[in-house]
């Protein structure tokens, strides 16, 4: 079947056609939603939530624009209130009983601290530098393979390349970006067996 055959389908109720949908761009959602989160935990729950959203919108699917951008949408929405909830929340309340009485207790919630989102800025930094620093042919296979999940196969449909020199250019960007990093004092290779 196909993508509009499966897609209307579920509308009519389908469940399988949409497991279809949810297979063929289950990698895709969940690492726009872990690029998003940090966490693997929270973005799981986030796929889950933006397959739940598609499967309540079927009927508000236009068609306009692809499913997969459709699914983009809803996943980046999900995300972005999630992390509007969590930044809301700074604390963890957790209550400990005692004989006599009920005591609260605050636990910060390090995930989303001012230093992790420090350290994760700076991450991003040097990641986008190092991604700048990559040829346009190294920086659009990695990306490609890395933020859209695309298989080796895929990337070659995609362009018009063979999938060994598709290969080839995701491991040379992949050392270019690691030695880049390396350089600039943001990543640090595996110690040597001899040290």
């Amino acid at each position: 079947m196909t993508e509009a055959e499966l897609i209307q389908s579920a509308r009519s109720g389908d469940q399988n056609a949409f497991a279809q949908l949810v297979t063929a761009n289950q990698t895709m959602v969940y690492n726009l939603a872990y690029r998003m989160t940090g966490n693997p935990d929270d973005a799981a729950d986030l796929t889950q939530e933006a397959f739940l959203n598609a499967w309540k919108g079927l009927a508000r699917f236009q068609g306009h624009a692809s499913f997969s951008t459709w699914l983009y949408r809803l996943t980046s929405n999900a995300c972005i209130d999630f992390l509007r909830r969590a930044r809301r929340q700074e604390t963890v309340s957790m209550t400990v009983e005692d004989e006599e009485e009920d005591h609260q207790a605050q636990i910060p919630d390090h995930r989303y601290s001012p230093e992790r989102e420090l350290e994760r800025q700076e991450a991003h930094r040097a990641l986008q530098e190092g991604l700048s620093a990559l040829s346009p042919e190294h920086r659009q296979v990695l990306l490609l393979r890395e933020l859209e999940g695309l298989s080796y196969q895929e990337i070659a449909r995609c362009l018009d390349l063979e999938e060994g020199t598709v290969k080839s250019r995701i491991a040379r960007a992949r050392m270019a970006l690691r030695d880049f990093l390396v350089r600039s004092g943001n990543f640090f290779g595996a110690p040597s067996s001899k040290d």
